[in-house]
């Protein structure tokens, strides 16, 4: 295990921190392997690491060997209480609006079994899932077939356009808004990488000679306080914002996109599932189905 997470991140800080040992661990266990197979498995360049030759052979041993780990796991789970870490990629939209009821129930239900949570853009999580990094990952894109991976396509994630109540977009008189209108505001917007963002600049900057220039906020709570004051319009998950729109505090514009995102659950291609991590899945399927219909009503 340890060799395949220095090969995945190339890095021995990197993989002693994602394995939580200490990095003259992560250092000891690879010198100790190389002499063992009397191979080389890394180029030492400075600060930096990459495969040898023998390395990258060694690769696909690694993948088999904890495939065949996986798979006694998931054969051979015994009686005892379910147990062990399981490692998430996630986003920001996704861990606050989606997650807790999920996260509390399987607290309750399974404390012996740890969520560790990765905040992470989808490109990465999928990454992160074909390395083995991560054991599963939510991800919000309107894509939902992925290389070497295989997801759960769990809802659909309707979009809307808001503002606060007295910007001059917003109210019965302005009228619907159209893309013009769009490329002469002020548009509140993640980093990019997230989809819907990407989706939204690829319209705005349709026919135009350079990208569309959004103002940008590092999470959707700052996204959300800069609407409310005012500064600007935003399309985001409706979930993320019906408080603020029950509240009056943002409003929706009259603006229908032409794209549509889903909320995803990811895992490997070919992954032998666990117990634990098949538990998680078949759970994070029937509680998020379960609240949609929750939601709507």
């Amino acid at each position: 295990m340890t060799f395949r997470k220095v090969a995945a991140v190339l890095s021995f800080t990197r993989a002693a921190a994602e394995l939580n040992y200490a990095q003259s661990s992560v250092t000891s266990q690879i010198r100790n392997l190389e002499a063992s197979l009397q191979a080389e498995l890394f180029d030492r360049l400075g600060g930096r690491i990459q495969l040898t030759e023998a390395g990258r052979r060694l690769v696909g041993y690694a993948d088999q060997i904890l495939a065949l780990v996986e798979e006694a796991r998931a054969q051979v789970p015994g009686g005892g209480e379910p147990a062990g870490t399981l490692a998430i990629g996630t986003m920001e939209s996704i861990t606050s609006y989606r997650l807790p009821p999920l996260l509390e129930m399987f607290h309750h239900r399974y404390p012996r079994v740890q969520l560790s949570l990765r905040p992470s853009l989808c490109a990465e999580t999928c990454q992160r899932l074909r390395q083995g990094t991560y054991d599963v990952g939510f991800m919000m894109e309107a894509e939902t077939e992925h290389e070497g991976v295989e997801t759960e396509v769990l809802v659909r994630e309707p979009l809307v356009l808001v503002a606060a109540p007295h910007h001059p977009m917003a109210g019965p008189a302005a009228g619907p808004v159209t893309l013009e209108a769009l490329r002469s505001a002020t548009v509140l917007a993640a980093e990019p990488g997230c989809a819907y963002r990407d989706l939204f600049e690829r319209e705005l900057s349709a026919g135009t000679a350079e990208p569309f220039s959004f103002l940008e906020f590092g999470t959707i709570e700052g996204i959300k306080r800069g609407a409310i004051a005012g500064l600007g319009v935003s399309l985001l998950p409706q979930i993320t914002v019906a408080e603020e729109i029950a509240a009056g505090e943002l409003a929706v514009l009259p603006w229908e996109p032409p794209f549509e995102v889903f909320t995803q659950l990811a895992w490997r291609q070919g992954k032998r599932l666990s117990r634990e991590l098949r538990m998680f899945i078949d759970e994070t399927v029937r509680l998020v189905r379960e609240e949609v219909p929750a939601r709507s009503a």
